[in-house]
């Protein structure tokens, strides 16, 4: 086979195919080369999803004649020092995003140094440069795509809809932007303005402020701020709180130096940090940043620059989950503050407009007499006929500050209704036990004594299956360490000698049941802590306070007081909430009082 040098068009044109996968990837390296350039304004307009027309603008610095003749050759570049790949200090570096979107469409660059006195404007079309032209421009730079793809068209059947590639081109801007909140930003797709970000002040809260704008106020409001530092490793940020959270992924944003990526260990060291937090099957909430020297970390590894290798990997993620850790520590017994927004919410949307004197709830016929009886003036109103209260306790004053307040009853045997001087707190006492023995019995294996045991008087002969029995023996040692000394007796069975005191009267079968079906269910997928962590979750379920139980005023009440003392109590092993805080403005305003 004979071996011959491609052409200069088609190099570009095989540049493009891995810089230029979609009308994002051009906006994408377009606004990462106006912020390299110092741009404090930035504006995206697009139509038809990018392909017709995409146009960048920016207040940047500009380009002399010279350098955009430059700008559009292949492997030209402004923001490298030197031949050094490993210093790498800007989002731009390879010097092929313009030559490559010029040999598969129309481009035109219009550029006005700083403190120049005339702008110029250049044009490739299809990979064929023009020359370099006086025009009319303000300070700054302008690149305008049009008729992306007209040298391949090919590519064009692999474009998704026109919605479908406003939302990546949306996407790849939000990202940008919340990299650098010092910069505005404006997005026009057709005749929409989805995005309108004016500069945000520097430091932790102008970025809280442009998180805000991209990822909601429910984010703001249950956000924890994030931050570390190891070994020059430098990680700041947010978090939400694992009570927020939602199916997918899409609200993760995570940045290396200022880029946003998609990183495989920094996705699982999220996971890992929420594992035991967060529902099966939903995805935390958090925008996290980090930063170290360019020579940890190469940014050369992925055409579009999406993806980037650590010099250190296992040192940047024990950092995130150290930080992330810390933070949801911190953070307490916190919920999500929109828990009771959404239960009063739901209170608000019934409908009891239908009910009248004669016709009563959802059109309930009343006997007769009755609305005549309702309307008549009633006597002694002002004094109960009776002992109405659920269980009803006197509040403790000294308890209305705290922050989940003093128990006043019990509800169902289920929740625990609390009363602070400015809300009121519904608690679900099974939850927020099983968070509390969970809590409990990771601090004794942390602490490297194991979990305290206790002896039963009889061993407990639990009947399985022997796939059951077998994944329990296998298992032995290490629930012995959680302080449950189980071994095998005869096929099928084991017998259970000592189980956690923390769990004190517990069904044993049922927990032998739920932790035989964890372990067959992971498998091998998990690592030691991972399964120990798991195993533990599903004692504490055991070990909890059972709906159904009825609790003292006395039991209420140091429920409350060791939640607020006890990291994460505000939800269980499950990820659900432990509690809901209704605000008393709130409720009065579902009553019409404000």
């Amino acid at each position: 086979m004979i071996i011959r040098q491609l052409s200069p068009d088609t190099v570009n044109r095989i540049a493009a195919g891995e810089v230029v996968e979609r009308p994002a990837s051009v906006v994408k390296e377009l606004v990462e080369n106006a912020i390299d350039a110092g741009a404090r304004e930035i504006e995206v307009v697009t139509s038809g999803g990018g392909v017709p027309l995409i146009r960048v603008t920016d207040d940047g610095a500009g380009m002399v004649a010279a350098d955009l003749a430059l700008s559009v050759e292949r492997h030209a570049t402004s923001k490298l020092n030197g031949d050094d790949l490993l210093d790498i200090r800007t989002l731009g570096f390879r010097g092929e995003a313009l030559p490559s979107i010029g040999s598969v469409a129309e481009l035109v660059v219009v550029s006005r140094a700083r403190g120049a006195d005339e702008a110029f404007s250049l044009a490739v079309v299809r990979g064929r440069k023009g020359p370099v032209m006086p025009a009319p421009a303000n300070a700054g730079t302008r690149v305008e795509v049009r008729d992306l793809f007209s040298a391949t068209p090919a590519r064009l059947k692999f474009l998704k809809s026109e919605r479908a590639e406003n939302l990546a081109i949306a996407d790849a801007v939000k990202r940008l932007a919340m990299a650098h909140p010092e910069v505005g930003f404006v997005l026009v797709t057709g005749e929409r303005t989805p995005l309108r970000l004016p500069p945000a002040a520097r430091g932790p809260e102008g970025l809280l402020h442009r998180l805000g704008h991209v990822m909601g106020r429910a984010f703001v409001d249950d956000a924890l701020e994030v931050h570390g530092e190891r070994e020059g490793i430098r990680l700041s940020g947010y978090a939400g709180l694992p009570t927020l959270h939602r199916p997918d992924a899409g609200q993760q944003f995570l940045f290396v130096n200022g880029r946003p990526v998609r990183d495989r260990l920094l996705v699982g060291a999220v996971r890992g940090a929420y594992s035991d937090l967060v529902p099966r099957g939903r995805q935390p909430l958090l925008a996290i940043f980090v930063d170290l020297e360019p020579r940890e970390v190469d940014v050369n590894v992925h055409p579009a620059k999406a993806e980037v290798r650590f010099r250190n990997p296992a040192g940047v993620r024990a950092l995130l989950i150290g930080a992330l850790g810390q933070a949801l520590r911190q953070a307490g017994h916190r919920a999500s503050a929109s828990g009771g927004a959404a239960a009063v919410e739901v209170l608000a949307r019934r409908n009891f407009s239908t009910f009248s004197p004669r016709r009563g709830l959802d059109g309930m016929a009343l006997p007769p007499g009755f609305a005549e009886a309702m309307q008549a003036p009633l006597a002694g109103v002002d004094r109960p006929s009776a002992d109405s209260g659920a269980d009803a306790v006197p509040a403790a004053a000294e308890f209305l500050d705290r922050p989940l307040g003093a128990a006043r009853c019990q509800l169902h045997e289920t929740y625990i209704i609390a009363q602070t001087r400015t809300s009121m707190v519904i608690v679900d006492q099974h939850a927020a036990h099983e968070r509390l023995v969970y809590e409990r019995m990771k601090a004794m294996l942390a602490s490297g004594g194991g979990v305290a045991r206790q002896g039963l008087l009889i061993p407990e002969i639990v009947e399985l299956g022997e796939d059951e029995a077998e994944a329990l023996g296998e298992h032995a040692a290490e629930l012995a360490g959680l302080g449950l000394v189980l071994e095998r007796f005869g096929p099928g069975a084991v017998a259970v000698r000592e189980t956690p005191a923390l769990l004190g009267q517990t069904d044993v079968q049922g927990l032998l049941r739920d932790l035989a079906a964890g372990i067959l269910r992971e498998g091998g997928r998990l690592a030691l802590e991972e399964r120990l962590e798991a195993v533990c979750a599903t004692m504490a379920c055991h070990g909890s306070v059972r709906a159904g139980r009825r609790l003292t005023a006395a039991e209420m009440d140091a429920l409350l007081r060791e939640m607020e003392a006890t990291p994460l109590a505000g939800q269980c092993n499950h990820g659900r909430p432990t509690y809901v805080e209704l605000a008393l403005s709130d409720i009065e305003r579902l009553f019409g009082r404000r």
